[in-house]
């Protein structure tokens, strides 16, 4: 599946077989940051933890999401959060790895 493809998913039923990660991104792509944090949370991947500093620096909560990002071993980016979800998304789908 394409980020593109992805993206347009979360307008309608979830994809089977997300990953908690994928999964956090699909929520938050359709505006539900609970869902989304939730999902993130849950996990106890990097790839998680990622997600997890995205959404948090994605909500302005910078102290945290710095937490979140060493958890996960990734430098705080400096790009739009509009950008890293879409590099985010594609890792995860394999697609940038």
């Amino acid at each position: 599946m394409s980020v593109d493809e992805f993206r347009k998913s979360t307008g309608g039923k979830q994809p089977e077989g997300l990953s908690g990660a994928l999964l956090a991104l699909w929520h938050d792509a359709r505006g539900d940051w609970d869902a989304a944090h939730g999902s993130a949370q849950a996990g106890e991947t990097a790839d998680s933890a990622w997600v997890h500093a995205y959404l948090h620096r994605r909500e302005g909560d910078l102290g945290n999401a710095a937490y979140w990002y060493r958890r996960a071993g990734r430098p705080v980016p400096a790009c739009p959060t509009g950008s890293e979800w879409e590099q985010i998304a594609a890792e995860l789908l394999g697609l940038g790895r």
